[in-house]
């Protein structure tokens, strides 16, 4: 494409290159960007300020955070929850370190994000506008390569040069973002070019560039794998990051009621991509038993020799990336990988079933859906009738905290999750509503305070609620997170499971060295951090209401409280006083 035949229309003047680059990120359908201080970053204030003063409908809002951490982890929830591209602008290097442990929460997210970060002066002192002249600093901030920090972890980096136009870089970094698989980008800002001029500089938009289409299935791949799913005995299809995209819930609950098939989370789950209160939703240990599995955008489907299928059954993977690219090792085995878009496969897997379907299969499927329903039951049943054994505990059993927390939420709620794999509060999920479940993707704890933050600036009239142990709480810098929340009028809730203790510190060391272990009989040194933060106080400290609760019965109305609070304009805390893991407390 020539871009002198088709720029973009720009509803501002653009005057130099940090114009350039924010109107480009309007025009890539970008809206937010997650900002947090730093004197070479200043061309996104002016710019931004700049768009206003002139009257632009649509400028991009500058979100002040006090924390990279939680401005990459606000960025990620935004673009989970509203489905749009976000960015971020951090200080030089230092601020990309900031990014911390979200870095790799973005690489494994799935999630189009656009990291950008100023980049230090190194013209000499007085030679051009925005040179070293400024103090020492200036010259300590310089390393030798700032976007290896995050190269491991984005598709795509680059550092804006002097011969570059400015608006068709910014354009790639978005298109290659929205590429699928999505993922994150990082772009590096010298201070002296972003003030550099750049008067009628012309360039085309991510979507002038083109962002790919999603990929149909292969049309026999589809036939073959219906007819498998049709004469399957015991199908089951795992998920996992379909759900990313709301519309593949109610196709998948249409195909799987059409298949009778069991449906389970994989071990890496990180959307709702099928209602968790539906019959057909099953525990893990359902895949024992498969003879056919579809495996829809799973980083891991399972661990292997535990709940993993038999070694004779049938899988199908179906991903944009079905190989799994972003990992070096990857083990897993599969009769056939459609590299293709989840729900244009489950569309057409429904079609070609619904005309392969016969009588006998359909009275076959019936009487699947009945026993899976009844399964389905019973697991609730028990889960509610364990709960409730432990009403009257104290400390607070961690069942009975998951199950008032079910009770207490309702279809309105955004649920979003930053607790390791087995946590009982998975056995009282009720989600339904596509989007309303969201799990943090990779494994680095602390993503929920930030993302909360930001899903409650995508979805504004819905309650956000996160929870979260205290551990994982701590990792993800709440007090800028709360602070954020209170100043821009986005309010969440977090709820927090203070067991004092570290799962890795105490219960791992268990199973990698035994109960007899010289760890284990001195105690868990370095497993518990006791006595705790006072959650509360901390969350009054940032303008967020807080409370510690340590009797079950008041648990109910805590929770209550904490939503009444978010409704009215202001984040909350709920802190629950539990057992620590593997000791006396």
């Amino acid at each position: 494409m020539n871009i002198n035949q088709k720029p973009i229309q720009n509803e501002t003047p653009i005057d130099s290159i940090g114009d350039a680059i924010v109107a480009a990120m309007t025009a890539g359908g970008v809206d937010h960007l997650f900002f947090t201080s730093g004197s070479e970053i200043g061309f996104y204030q002016e710019a931004i300020a700049k768009a206003r003063a002139h009257g632009h409908n649509n400028p991009l809002r500058l979100v002040t955070v006090p924390l990279e951490h939680v401005s990459l982890n606000a960025a990620l929830g935004y673009a989970a929850v509203s489905g749009k591209p976000a960015a971020t602008a951090a200080h030089v290097d230092c601020g990309t370190l900031h990014y911390g442990g979200a870095i790799h929460t973005a690489w494994r997210s799935g999630l189009p994000v656009i990291m950008t970060a100023g980049f230090p002066p190194t013209a000499a002192s007085g030679s051009m506008d925005g040179a070293r002249d400024e103090g020492g600093h200036l010259w300590m901030q310089e390393v030798y390569d700032q976007n290896g920090i995050v190269r491991n972890y984005t598709k795509w980096s680059h550092q804006l040069a002097y011969q570059d136009n400015p608006g068709v870089i910014t354009s790639r970094a978005i298109q290659v973002a929205r590429s699928e698989p999505c993922g994150p980008v990082y772009l590096t800002v010298p201070k002296e070019l972003s003030l550099l001029p750049a008067k009628d500089v012309r360039f085309p938009s991510a979507d002038q560039l083109g962002i790919p289409r999603a990929a149909a299935p292969d049309a026999q791949s589809v036939e073959d794998l219906a007819e498998r799913l049709i004469g399957a005995k015991n199908p089951v299809v795992v998920v996992s990051g379909s759900g990313r995209n709301p519309a593949t819930v109610p196709a998948l609950v249409s195909l799987c009621e059409m298949l009778g098939a069991a449906v389970v989370d994989s071990a890496s789950k990180a959307y709702l991509s099928f209602p968790y209160d539906h019959a057909l939703f099953q525990a893990t240990t359902a895949l024992k038993d498969a003879d056919v599995v579809l495996v829809l955008d799973a980083d891991v489907p399972w661990v292997p020799g535990r709940n993993s299928p038999p070694e004779d059954a049938y899988i199908a993977v179906v991903a944009h990336d079905p190989v799994r690219l972003r990992f070096p090792i990857y083990e897993f085995t599969a009769q056939v990988r459609l590299a293709a878009d989840p729900l244009m496969t489950i569309r057409a897997l429904a079609a070609a079933a619904q005309a392969a379907l016969t009588a006998k299969d359909k009275a076959r499927i019936a009487e699947r859906i009945a026993r899976l329903s009844k399964a389905a039951a019973k697991r609730w049943a028990d889960a509610e009738a364990a709960a409730l054994a432990q009403a009257s505990a104290t400390p607070i059993d961690p069942l009975w905290a998951s199950y008032q927390l079910s009770q207490a939420l309702d279809d309105n709620c955004i649920l979003l999750d930053d607790t390791l794999g087995g946590n009982p509060n998975h056995n009282y999920l009720r989600c339904s509503r596509p989007g309303s479940y969201f799990r943090g993707a990779g494994s680095s704890g602390g993503w929920a305070p930030g993302a909360a933050f930001g899903a409650k600036l995508a979805a504004p009239d819905r309650d956000i609620v996160a929870v979260t142990g205290d551990g994982f709480y701590m990792f993800g810098t709440p007090g800028p997170a709360l602070w954020a929340g209170a100043h821009h009028g986005a309010p969440f809730m977090v709820v927090v499971n203070t067991n004092r203790s570290y799962t890795t510190g105490t219960s791992a060391v268990i199973r990698t060295f035994g109960r007899d272990s010289y760890a284990a009989k001195q105690g868990f040194e370095g497993g518990y951090f006791d006595p705790p933060i006072d959650f509360a106080k901390e969350a009054e400290a940032a303008g967020a209401h807080g409370e510690n609760v340590r009797d079950p019965v008041e648990l109910a109305a805590a929770y209550k409280r904490g939503l009444a609070q978010i409704r009215n304009g202001k984040p909350a805390v709920i802190s629950i006083w539990m057992k620590r893991l593997e000791g006396e407390d």
